[in-house]
């Protein structure tokens, strides 16, 4: 089996604990108004690779993860690629090898055949860092052109297996950055329990617009500024329940 492949990057530092060998597939459902990386949305136009290639490459710089490091695989969105990186994580557990899977949850459903599958794939998953785009359905449907049932249906679902996660929110001023959509957001986190190992805000940037240009899709943020510094750490305490609104 081959997956797409868009790119790789050797040294990852902020996509899971350690060091990262980055794994960035093709293909995603999601049409996020502040996507970083509109070239992956397409599944088609990668490059494709077999499990075990990428983990000899990926064991190249073993010596460099430490003790928590290892292969993170993203998107674009990776459970398009689903019986791919099913195979990719259990060989890499096989070689002992630390997996993190970094995704929107968007392809989640209890449809029985991809559910078994799910399941298979997080036995051999240490850590899901998981996105929640926004936490009302209608908000999070203009944001991203999907509905968000099914996303916060399967974090759910990954608490009650007890699965580590990791939870981040991108914070866009006048769309995310709403004092009721973050106290909703973090009465949701709070309700996942034990399973939520980290909540991360991740201020809003405009690094990717030169891809929308060069794809010549329209920005339609176009105009949106940054965060400053002091609301993204008031988003952050408000989501780690360290703020009361």
């Amino acid at each position: 089996m081959q997956g797409n492949i868009h790119s790789i990057e050797s040294f990852g530092s902020a996509d899971g604990p350690g060091v990262r060998f980055l794994i960035f597939l093709k293909g995603c459902p999601m049409r996020c108004a502040y996507c970083h990386n509109p070239d992956t949305w397409a599944g088609k136009g990668g490059e494709l690779r077999g499990a075990d290639e990428l983990l000899d490459q990926a064991e190249r710089y073993r010596s460099y993860w430490g003790p928590e490091g290892g292969i993170t695989v993203s998107g674009g969105e990776a459970l398009c690629q689903l019986d791919f990186v099913l195979e990719l994580f259990r060989k890499a557990h096989a070689r002992g090898i630390n997996t993190c899977l970094d995704t929107s949850l968007a392809p989640f459903t209890r449809e029985p055949a991809w559910l078994q599958k799910f399941d298979q794939l997080m036995d051999d998953c240490d850590l899901v860092m998981a996105d929640i785009k926004h936490i009302d359905p209608a908000e999070h449907l203009a944001l991203t052109g999907r509905g968000n049932e099914n996303i916060l249906d399967c974090l759910r679902c990954l608490a009650q297996r007890e699965q580590p996660l990791w939870i981040r929110h991108v914070l866009v001023p006048g769309v995310t950055d709403v004092d009721d959509y973050l106290r909703r957001t973090r009465d949701f986190i709070a309700g996942l329990g034990d399973a939520v190992k980290r909540v991360e805000v991740l201020p809003y940037h405009t690094l990717g617009v030169f891809k929308w240009e060069e794809l010549g899709i329209p920005y339609r943020l176009e105009g949106v500024e940054p965060p400053t510094p002091e609301r993204t750490a008031r988003a952050q305490q408000i989501l780690r329940g360290e703020l009361e609104i």
